[in-house]
């Protein structure tokens, strides 16, 4: 099985922490992994996006024109990116910042979910990359919940792994509303 993602929005967002998430859940459970990671340096709240394709066999390239899923944050990112998904494909987006008004097209289905007003719910605002996990991991299950949960200990650093709770409440009402 092959899954292609697509991840943007804007740095501070968690981004990329998402896609690196992703990919050592999938490394866990013995799937070849390729992140390609993109931000822009000038400053905090530019545009950050990532690729993530795990697969059980070999990723040829992590670059993917029309990635079957994407994962928007916000709305540049809505706006640059949601046009590129392979016809077929899920978007999923963050309903809180972005508004999906205009979007015609009726061969990918789009998911909006409120992120960031479900992290501030969860009392944490920068959680809106754990919300969006959740989603995707319900929606595609390209990897377990638990791999996910193992792999916080890996990338996030040890000072921090207090917050692993509330990251895996986080991803957990994101699957919340994933399944609807």
């Amino acid at each position: 099985m092959r899954y292609d993602l697509f991840i943007a929005g804007f740095g501070g967002q968690g981004v990329l922490l998402a896609g690196n998430l992703l990919g050592y859940a999938a490394i866990n459970e013995g799937k070849n992994v390729s992140f390609f990671p993109s931000y822009g340096v000038e400053k905090r709240g530019g545009a950050a996006m990532c690729t993530v394709v795990i697969a059980d066999d070999e990723v040829g390239s992590p670059v993917v024109g029309e990635p079957s899923v994407a994962v928007i944050l916000n709305q540049a990112s809505f706006d640059k990116f949601a046009g590129r998904v392979k016809s077929g494909g899920l978007c999923i987006v963050n309903t809180s910042l972005v508004e999906m008004g205009g979007v015609s097209r009726d061969d990918v289905e789009f998911l909006g979910i409120p992120m960031n007003d479900i992290a501030i719910e969860l009392g944490d605002p920068r959680m809106v990359n754990m919300v969006a996990v959740g989603a995707y991991v319900t929606k595609s299950g390209a990897v377990s919940f638990a791999s996910l949960e193992a792999a916080l200990r890996e990338t996030l650093p040890e000072r921090n792994h207090r917050f692993i709770p509330a990251n895996v409440r986080a991803m957990e009402a994101g699957a919340a509303w994933a399944t609807g």
